[in-house]
């Protein structure tokens, strides 16, 4: 065997897989092989090997998604080995990070540095390619969603080429890779902009459901971030409002913030739906006991410590985005077909906005837009909630979670987006072979 060159790692590549998992569960895939590319160079050449074994490709996170947008039964690419800082440069206001770096890897350096995200998700497990990928969005009056922040990436092609995209250089793909769904190619790097670490007041607050709606414009006019969950099968709700201060810093204390975040929020949650899936007809009452327990808090926070929460619970979610001005009459439909039904819903049904962006198949791709999330606890029958809850969603207008399940296909979606057909027309032209296609792909993009 030919030596390798002092310092060369071999593309570490398991030719024998186990099957592969998503972090709920609902998914599974045996791949022909898997690797583990631990630099761009090794990520280019796996996809060339691929492509001389006439395999398919796919890259993989950190499995947070429901669909099988990652799904293959060819070559799966685990970014684990290739994260990491690449550089952070205060001056542009930006930091550049390998596609495997976990947000939360990410989030600490930056403020370790005194830099922030000027916007987030509400979990930080997810790689930054991944999340950027499939339209992972936090809430915001004014700022969008992750890849919204994206200024440059890094995307090898289905030659194994590798391609800078930005507003400036290849436009046509940054505006469609920053949610490429992994139809374009694999990211292997991204560039966000960033921000003089803030402050954040965060101010929880259980409301009404007809206070909150009955408000709602008001609250998100008046916030910087505002949104809220429901809780089936009851009248209450939990608001969470965010909004940039000069302080002072006022942390939630170590045993506060784990009862509430960890205790209750993990523990006690699990155990309940843990209980309502073995006794469904104790939803009802669990719901009011779970939405009646909530309290005020207020706090300030650096930014990632009060965007984002522990997320142990698994459950199984379908997320739509409609346009802002259809939420109240979605979310009251929504509720009216819950109420009427012998569904029992043990978790809270989340309401989040983001403003229009440029990006082709973002969610909120050219108009304002409102985020309706449902879930239910893994184990528990989802298939009639789901269908329901997605009749309402696209009857107004509503766009899938790219990463969240959903049954739409791409006779719906050209509909759905102006630019799908420009972003089809760009997957033509860099992998006309499909190189970086699966059964999901071939569902919403229609081949």
């Amino acid at each position: 065997m030919e030596a390798l060159p002092s310092g060369t790692v071999r593309n570490r590549v398991n030719p024998k897989p186990d099957t592969w998992r998503n972090w709920a569960g609902n998914v599974a895939a045996r791949p022909a092989r898997v690797v583990f590319p631990a630099s761009v160079e090794e990520l280019r050449d796996a996809v060339r090997q691929a492509a001389e074994d006439g395999l398919t490709v796919k890259a993989v996170g950190s499995g947070h998604s429901f669909t099988t947008a990652a799904a293959t039964d060819g070559v799966l690419i685990r970014p684990d080995r290739l994260g990491g800082i690449r550089a952070i440069d205060p001056k542009a206001g930006t930091v550049t990070v390998e596609a495997g770096t976990r947000l939360k890897t990410m989030n600490v350096a930056l403020a370790q540095q005194g830099l922030s995200l000027t916007n987030m998700g509400d979990i930080m497990e997810q790689t930054v390619a991944g999340a950027t990928s499939t339209g992972t969005h936090g809430t915001g009056r004014a700022s969008g969603a992750i890849a919204a922040q994206i200024r440059g990436l890094e995307l090898v092609t289905a030659d194994g080429s590798l391609l800078s995209c930005s507003a400036r250089q290849n436009p046509d793909v940054f505006a469609a890779a920053r949610v490429g769904l992994g139809a374009l190619g694999v990211i292997s790097a991204v560039t966000f902009a960033v921000e003089p670490l803030f402050l954040l007041s965060s101010q929880e607050e259980p409301m009404t459901f007809d206070t909150v709606t009955s408000t709602f414009d008001e609250l998100h006019a008046n916030n910087d971030h505002f949104e809220f969950y429901w809780f089936p099968h009851t009248d209450n709700c939990n608001t969470l409002r965010n909004n940039r201060t000069i302080g002072p810093y006022a942390p939630l204390g170590r045993l506060k913030a784990w009862f509430g975040d960890e205790f209750l929020s993990n523990n006690v949650f699990q155990a309940l739906n843990s209980v309502c899936r073995t006794i469904p007809a104790a939803v009802p009452a669990v719901a009011r006991i779970t939405s009646q327990g909530l309290s005020a808090r207020t706090y300030t926070d650096i930014p990632y410590k009060v965007f984002t929460t522990p997320r142990r619970v698994r459950m199984i979610e379908m997320e739509y985005a409609v346009p802002h001005e259809a939420l109240l009459d979605t979310l009251r439909e929504l509720k009216a077909m819950i109420e009427r039904s012998d569904l029992r819903i043990s978790f809270p049904v989340e309401v989040r906005t983001t403003p229009a962006d440029d990006i082709t198949l973002s969610t909120a791709s050219e108009r304002d837009s409102a985020y309706i999330a449902v879930h239910v606890y893994r184990g528990m029958p989802y298939r009639q909630y789901f269908a329901e809850a997605e009749r309402i969603f696209v009857a107004h207008g509503g766009r899938p979670h790219w990463g969240k399940l959903h049954t739409r296909d791409a006779a719906h979606l050209t509909r759905a987006y102006r630019r799908f057909d420009e972003f089809r027309a760009l997957r033509d032209r860099l992998d006309p072979g499909r190189r970086f296609t699966n059964g999901y792909l071939r569902r919403v993009l229609g081949d």
